[in-house]
């Protein structure tokens, strides 16, 4: 029997994979690993067993990882008291002791050779794992469109469609869609070293033009932009981050062209329109 574990559980990412692996393999084969036990009872698909798993507690990763054959590393958020640098070289560490035979880990876009301040922890976590000697798969996840949810609320109840990122491209997708597509590559026997997971490469102007209603679009400076998100009600701290975004994309971080995640998927991505109004609902 291969026993199969998910990280950050609790998650929004954690949850839906957790949710396609259950349909896939009995329960008695998954472990579900989560800082907060409690919760993770509350929302987790019955008959899976948890751990408890603080990425900052390596003695704890190392007991949660213990008898797990084939981990779905769900990489955490920044901001931590404990950085995400380190958290994530816990992981790496106690996975090793513990005798993980695979991991599959969610990294950053074109983690080898960007440049983009947001993949400087995937980079150094894709670098532990592989001086750790862990077979592996980078899962280099573009954009989820959920991320999008503050530029797209406003365009689909009329209001203007505003952006800064000029003529970036991203690869938009669903989150349940990459999470689908790491729950296939845990399952596969023999998967690529590296996925480069994302959908179509579409600019903002692509975006707007893909939701119902009428509203205008216009393209901002980046300091309009954040003015305008903070005007709209959006957080001071979330305004900076998605005009760092922004700025970021215009750039080039997230442009890329790669059939990944539907090859994986084994079929196409969400239509744009239908993906946005799931977004919305």
């Amino acid at each position: 029997m291969t026993t199969y574990a998910i990280t950050g559980a609790t998650g929004h990412f954690g949850q839906r994979a957790l949710q396609y692996l259950a349909a896939k393999v009995p329960a008695t084969e998954i472990l579900a690993l989560a800082r907060n036990v409690e919760k993770a009872k509350q929302v987790l698909p019955a008959g899976i067993a948890i751990r408890q798993a603080d990425y900052s507690d390596p003695a704890q990763m190392t007991t949660a990882l213990t008898g797990v054959d084939r981990l779905l590393f769900v990489s955490s958020l920044p901001g931590g008291a404990v950085s995400r640098a380190e958290q994530h070289a816990n992981v790496v560490t106690a996975a090793k002791r513990a005798g993980v035979q695979f991991i599959a880990y969610t990294s950053f876009p074109m983690a080898d050779r960007t440049t983009a301040a947001l993949a400087a922890d995937h980079q150094a976590t894709e670098h532990a794992i592989l001086d750790a000697g862990l077979p592996h798969s980078f899962l280099r996840n573009n954009w989820y469109l959920e991320n999008e949810l503050a530029t797209l609320r406003p365009a689909a109840a009329g209001k203007d469609f505003l952006y800064s990122a000029g003529a970036g491209q991203v690869g938009w997708a669903l989150e349940r869609e990459y999470a689908e597509a790491a729950v296939n590559v845990l399952l596969t026997a023999a998967p690529k070293a590296v996925y480069e997971f994302a959908g179509p490469a579409r600019t903002y102007r692509d975006l707007a033009e893909a939701i119902s209603g009428h509203f205008a679009i216009k393209s901002l400076t980046d300091a309009d932009y954040q003015q305008a998100l903070i005007a709209n009600g959006v957080a001071a701290g979330l305004a900076g981050f998605l005009t760092g975004s922004m700025a970021m994309i215009r750039n080039g971080a997230l442009a890329e062209h790669t059939t990944d995640l539907p090859d994986v998927l084994g079929h196409d991505l969400t239509p744009l329109p239908a993906a946005i109004q799931e977004v919305l609902n």
